[in-house]
């Protein structure tokens, strides 16, 4: 037998061997380690204080829209009754109700601009609502993670393709953040 078949052959064993010891430890390793993972929505849907803040919100957003809506609407009135109008009136008036109207829209734009666009009043108000909020449900996390040997939460919104039930730790969670306070 040649000498390279014999080289070759003894490395697809060495290979082969390498892959079966790597299979086996990953093996081992995953059943050491001890998984949970967390019902993002069902938090949310229990946990009094998310449901406050969630109301403030909604109420807030709404003063929000209403206010965009109102400006929106009186833009629209102003371009209808020009509309109406323009063929009556004099090239200056004309002129006048144009500059209105631009001044409306931009004002509405200014104000969309500065409620709605990034880092607007809107995205300032959630985060100032909410931080407190995820960092008291973090410290949950983490103190269950500890007290029960987790090594790893996952939150469902991870887009895991599966999860086994056993692994669902958000009651516990809720129950932690009702023993902690509000």
């Amino acid at each position: 037998m040649c000498r390279m078949c014999v080289n070759s052959s003894h490395v697809r064993k060495v290979l082969l061997l390498t892959a079966l010891l790597v299979m086996v430890a990953s093996t081992v390793s995953a059943q050491m380690l001890k998984i949970g993972f967390i019902n993002d929505d069902k938090i949310k849907d229990n946990y009094k204080p998310w449901q406050r803040v969630q109301e403030e919100w909604n109420v807030q957003q709404k003063a929000w829209n209403d206010e965009a809506n109102s400006r929106q609407q009186e833009l629209q009135e102003m371009l209808d009754e020009y509309d109406k109008q323009k063929l009556i009136l004099s090239e200056e008036k004309r002129k006048e109700r144009e500059a209105a109207i631009r001044a409306k829209q931009e004002s509405l734009d200014a104000f969309t601009r500065q409620v709605f666009g990034p880092n607007g009043t809107a995205e300032r108000k959630q985060i100032e609502l909410l931080e407190p909020l995820i960092s008291k449900i973090n410290e949950a996390i983490k103190m269950v993670a500890e007290e029960e040997g987790y090594d790893v939460i996952f939150t469902l919104r991870s887009n895991l393709g599966y999860i086994k039930e056993d692994y669902d730790i958000t009651d516990k969670v809720l129950a932690k953040l009702e023993e902690i306070g509000e």
